[in-house]
């Protein structure tokens, strides 16, 4: 039997020319080809690390294996990076100059995909979208746990006290002042409304439900924002690029935080930061996923959304502002990044920077003035809060008497003085004397209407002696004037003794009574202008809440100014009057103006007379806002036994009493699930560790990752990194109380960061699926576990606390009694 021939080949023969690539035939391959092919059910490769700077056993343990069903997770390359085009001619040139690069795609976050084709049956349509089977079913459970036994507490808890009631006044049309921004107070009064609740309940801490408020529909409409946490966090870690094995972790922490579950379940504002917190976050990964087709439908609308939900929770709470600062860093880095883009033109390049502009600035704007101009809108009745805005705008309300004050003032007429300064109150003053300085009675500004606002304006002492039946006497600029404080007949005083918080200011004092005083009790009055008279120069007559004032002591020349210092607990928290010896005609803060105005022997007024217009409006109410924020600052004299320090809340050193703990009350706790804080803190220490040895490792020329890992792997960590130091640092720097609940919207990111870790060291990393099963099933229980064991601090606890055991982790934890 003749051996098989053997076909040798020596190579090109002596003398034989060069061929050139365009004398071979190219054969294209066909589009099933399972080595070109990306959509063939049995198209798998194996894509490897470069290769050096490794032997061959690391290079052979860096490979990560790679499918069409793989997750895009950070140990995973992007396989659009390899997509090239063929030209169909060469036109004689090499073969190689036919290959270019595909369009290009985002290297971080979720791989694109294109959509399936339309499903041609139900199956098929069911196999096309079992993707979001398990998002479903998490939604479900967050609905178990979110409303099950929501009622079982029917008292009040604890701000429901005040969110409760500000819904109240939205039923009722009545004016009220808040810090919060108006959006998340009017979805609760929305809430209400759709409840079939009329108002009228006072919603007092710890008070018993009456029996015709809808409280527990009214729950269970704020808890809803709460069932959304649990998607909204799948589908973010879906669009970062997350295993499916993370995606599940990071529902299940979002669905088993207790701190999350109890804040959702009540009626508060909280549910709805964290609900618009977790949007913001989801639309901003949408829009990177879009970054591959610049200024197409997807693109825009995905950062208009992102626009939008920034101005919904910045209209909730300003905490909203720290997600908006993730936003702004994500932009101004991605705006730099195509700067140093050459291939990029000058049109293009305003055109991002325009859209930003837009959609990211101008839109939420407009998002946040719509919310107030909405809350105008609704509140246009007189309320409590009516103080805290301008005269003309009071004068506005329906059941305010403001324009119907006698327009001209006169000697011997009854007034109220309103500082016109952003965040100014009512002139005021009270028996209470100052503990320092003078010792007299003190003079402040304060927000609310009340009697010792009251004051008569008089004439010096040398003139004559203020006759109520003789001939009117008009106030006119340049007057000398005494003002008396209606309920104890003190008079505006000052001297040269220092101001108490302002010290380089002069005290400003009530002194004397009805028959004794001085010349320190003299003020001149000055017109600045007239809103409907126009200058100084036009204004003949002193007219109430149109002319502005400012006052000039005249033994001192300093000036009656109020500004936002607000005086010790001794000057119950309200704001300090001094006298500035500053005379700067352009200082806001020494501007006054006639708001209530009380004269039997003058007409009335007008009310079509006064206008205010909305902007005025907005910013007004938003600096007193922010004035009456900074207020809120810790009380040396008291104990606060709710709340706690930044350092408190990533350890869960201290939780939070909600309701009263009586043996026979439900109990609510506010404290998260431990192992979720704990391992999300932690995990926010070992990104930093990881991060420093990597630049070390890349230092030494080690390559651990290909450069579009490396990019997702920043983008992820950067998101869960800015985002929690964003929302957590500022705390540190804030003078006002703080409180558990305001770390929740900063637990997010450490959940993401603990995600994070989690697939870049184990779910996305080359181990056995049995050692990622087993991996997943211990986080998964200890979740779960977790969860169940605190799940009472949520629910209610009934009985006596100490009849619980099990519950004290930490010694600093108050949940038992002593």
């Amino acid at each position: 039997m003749r051996p098989p021939q053997v076909q040798i080949d020596f190579g090109t023969p002596p003398g034989t020319p060069l061929r050139t690539s365009s004398e071979f035939e190219e054969i294209p391959y066909p589009v099933t080809h399972p080595s070109y092919s990306k959509t063939s059910p049995n198209y798998k490769h194996e894509e490897s690390l470069p290769l050096h700077h490794m032997n061959e056993d690391t290079s052979t343990r860096r490979r990560v294996a790679r499918g069409p069903g793989s997750s895009g997770g950070f140990m995973s390359g992007d396989e659009h990076e390899s997509e090239m085009h063929f030209d169909d001619d060469d036109d004689g040139k090499d073969v190689y100059s036919k290959l270019r690069p595909a369009r290009s795609r985002v290297s971080s976050g979720r791989i694109h995909r294109p959509p399936p084709p339309p499903p041609t049956s139900i199956s098929e349509f069911i196999f096309q979208n079992l993707e979001h089977l398990p998002p479903v079913i998490y939604t479900l459970l967050s609905c178990w746990t979110r409303f099950h036994k929501i009622g079982h507490a029917n008292t009040v808890v604890w701000d429901e006290a005040h969110f409760g009631k500000f819904g109240s006044h939205y039923l009722k049309r009545e004016f009220y002042f808040d810090v919060h921004p108006p959006l998340g107070k009017m979805l609760v009064g929305l809430a209400g409304l759709l409840s079939g609740y009329n108002g009228h309940f006072e919603f007092k801490s710890g008070v018993v439900y009456d029996e015709n408020v809808p409280y527990v529909a009214m729950r269970v409409m704020m808890a809803t924002f709460g069932v959304a946490l649990v998607p909204l966090g799948w589908y973010t870690a879906v669009e970062l690029g997350m295993s499916s094995w993370c995606c599940h972790l990071v529902a299940l922490m979002v669905l088993c935080d207790v701190a999350w579950l109890c804040i959702s379940r009540f009626i508060l504002l909280d549910s709805m930061l964290l609900f618009f917190t977790f949007t913001t976050v989801f639309l901003l990964t949408k829009f990177h996923n879009q970054q591959y087709q610049s200024f197409s439908f997807d693109w825009w609308m995905w950062l208009a959304f992102t626009g939008i939900s920034i101005g919904c929770v910045t209209s909730v709470k300003w905490i909203g502002l720290f997600v908006t600062a993730v936003v702004g860093l994500y932009t101004i880095e991605d705006l730099w990044e195509k700067f140093g883009d050459l291939r990029m033109t000058n049109r293009d390049q305003i055109r991002h920077w325009a859209a930003r502009v837009l959609c990211l600035i101008v839109l939420p704007i407009l998002v946040y003035m719509l919310s107030f101009k909405l809350h105008f809108m609704i509140l246009n009745h007189s309320g409590p809060g009516d103080s805290t805005m301008s005269s003309l705008f009071q004068a506005h309300l329906v059941g305010n008497d403001f324009g119907k004050n006698p327009r001209e003032i006169a000697f011997g007429s009854k007034i109220t003085l309103k500082g016109m300064g952003w965040g100014g109150g009512l002139l005021h003053s009270h028996v209470q004397t100052y503990p320092v300085g003078s010792g007299q009675q003190q003079i402040t500004c304060y927000h609310y209407k009340d009697d010792n606002n009251h004051w008569t304006v008089l004439p010096t002492w040398e003139a004559p002696e203020y006759n109520p039946n003789g001939e009117l006497q008009f106030l006119q600029d340049g007057d000398v004037i005494r003002l008396q404080h209606v309920p104890t007949t003190r008079h505006l005083h000052s001297h040269t003794v220092a101001a108490p918080v302002t010290k380089l200011n002069n005290e400003v004092s009530g002194y004397g009574n009805s028959t004794v005083g001085d010349f320190h009790d003299y003020w001149v009055v000055e017109v600045v202008d007239d809103i409907k008279q126009g200058t100084k120069e036009h204004v003949t007559k002193i007219h109430s809440l149109t002319t502005r004032l400012r006052f000039k002591h005249q033994a001192l020349g300093c000036y009656l100014y109020a500004a936002n210092a607000v005086l010790p607990q001794w000057g119950f928290k309200q704001l300090e009057v001094s006298c500035t010896k500053e005379n700067n005609p352009e200082d806001i803060h020494t501007y006054w103006n006639v708001e209530s105005h009380w004269n039997d022997r003058l007409p009335s007024g007008d009310a079509k007379f006064y206008s205010s217009p909305f902007l005025r409006d907005f910013w007004h109410l938003n600096v007193a806002m922010m004035t009456s924020n900074n207020a809120l600052v810790p009380d040396p004299d008291k104990e606060d036994i709710l709340a706690s320090t930044p350092t408190d809340w990533p350890w869960l050193r201290l939780g939070l009493r909600m309701c009263g703990w009586g043996d026979d009350q439900t109990k609510y706790y506010l404290l998260g699930t431990p192992v979720i804080w704990w391992s999300g803190a932690a995990s926010l220490i070992v990104s930093v560790i990881v991060l420093v040895v990597y630049l070390l490792r890349h230092q030494r020329k080690y390559v651990d990752m290909t450069p579009q890992q490396w990019d997702h792997f920043l983008y992820v960590g950067k998101i869960a990194g800015y985002g929690w130091f964003l929302h957590y640092m500022p705390f540190f720097i804030m003078g006002r109380v703080t409180y558990l609940h305001h770390y929740l919207p900063t637990l997010y990111f450490s959940v993401l960061m603990l995600a994070h870790l989690l697939d870049h060291f184990i779910f996305s990393a080359r181990w056995k699926e049995s050692t990622k099963r087993a991996a997943f099933g211990i986080c998964a229980f200890l979740i779960v576990g977790n969860f169940w064991w605190f799940r009472g601090m949520a629910w209610g606890i009934d009985g006596p606390i100490n009849d619980h055991w099990g519950l004290l982790w930490r010694k600093t934890w108050n949940i038992y009694n002593a």
